[in-house]
């Protein structure tokens, strides 16, 4: 069985691919639908997933899905379930199985995630609906005196369970510890709470008996916080990024893929891009785990109307493409040109004729 996952993390991190992070819970995307004046329904969020997922070509640059509760127990509109609408296509159905984050006792302003109760039943479940691996999210807040030592070992110890029981039941767990953009503080100030945090999680992975080797990091970049007055360069962020996951990430993960956390679409491929085109070790393959910064051009340019569903997919498998040629630093400003049409997929990855 550990053979099976690791060959799975494998995968998801093959050359030119990475992860869509398609998680989003009922309220989160509701929200983002309003923004737009979408209509929130069962069907509507139904029908803008199974738009992303039947993109054409984006399984050319999508290894895995990350999917949540209500969208793994749908049926596609030709009645597949969308688990299976993508793994027919050679895409990786996975499960975000956390509960959210809840305000942590004796901490204010700061929070722990929930759902470790019934967790092994439920990724039982899971498992036998297609999923292959899994995603769990951590929350730390950064301040001049946050995160607290109660805040971080709160959470890394739920990931490292949580990672363990996904091991157990035959899941990849991703283990996705982030550090948020939201304050004024310095990239410097963000090195050093990563590194703080990352440092942590793996020593609670450690004493969980998780196997690195069977497991992905989704962490966040190496950032100035959104407040600060000077924010940092592409290639600093890509600098500071890679020096701190070089001290703290054992060279066993089989890869790191990167949640955008707020980044504009196009700033988070080119700090992707960057990092990838530093020199010097990386152990790891270096990707993406997406959500915004995939789906924001294609939820636009969809709008909630049936008739800009091919205008919706072309958006999606445009910056998929852009994505995946970043994850192996071969991204180009000259790839920003007007997407393709829908009946003319990015089949030929000419980023890789170099």
């Amino acid at each position: 069985m550990s053979h099976e996952r690791e060959s799975i993390a494998q995968t998801l991190v093959a050359d030119g691919k990475g992860i869509l992070a398609a998680d989003e819970t009922v309220p989160t995307l509701t929200r983002r639908f309003d923004t737009l004046g979408i209509q929130s329904t069962e069907q509507s969020r139904r029908t803008y997933r199974e738009m992303l997922f039947t993109a054409p070509g984006a399984a050319e640059f999508i290894s895995g899905v990350i999917l949540q509760d209500e969208t793994i127990r749908q049926q596609s509109s030709g009645d597949t379930p969308l688990a299976q609408v993508l793994s027919n296509q050679g895409i990786l159905p996975g499960i975000k199985v956390d509960t959210g984050a809840k305000p942590l006792a004796g901490s204010p302003g700061e929070t722990v995630t929930e759902g470790l109760d019934g967790l092994r039943d439920r990724l039982s479940e899971y498992h036998g609906m297609g999923a292959r691996f899994a995603k769990w999210r951590a929350v730390i807040h950064i301040t001049d005196t946050l995160p607290s030592h109660a805040c971080v070992t709160a959470n890394v110890h739920a990931l490292a369970r949580y990672a363990a029981l996904c091991q157990e039941q035959s899941l990849v767990p991703i283990v996705e510890p982030e550090v948020l953009m939201d304050g004024p503080h310095s990239i410097e100030r963000c090195e050093q709470v990563t590194g703080l945090v990352l440092h942590a999680v793996f020593r609670a992975l450690f004493e969980q008996g998780v196997a690195p080797e069977g497991m992905l990091l989704k962490p966040n970049m190496v950032i100035a916080g959104k407040e600060c007055s000077r924010q940092a360069a592409v290639e600093e962020v890509a600098t500071a990024t890679l020096r701190c996951l070089r001290r703290h990430v054992p060279a066993a993960v089989p890869g790191i893929v990167f949640l955008s956390g707020g980044q504009n679409a196009r700033l988070a491929t080119a700090h992707l891009n960057a990092i990838n085109r530093l020199p010097g070790p990386k152990p790891w393959k270096i990707s993406f785990s997406y959500g915004r910064a995939l789906q924001d051009p294609a939820l636009e340019a969809w709008h909630g109307r049936d008739e800009n569903l091919a205008a919706g997919r072309r958006a999606f498998s445009h910056r998929a493409r852009a994505n995946g040629a970043a994850s192996v630093g071969k991204y180009t400003d000259e790839m920003e040109a007007a997407p393709r049409d829908a009946d003319d997929p990015p089949h030929r990855r000419d980023w890789r004729d170099d």
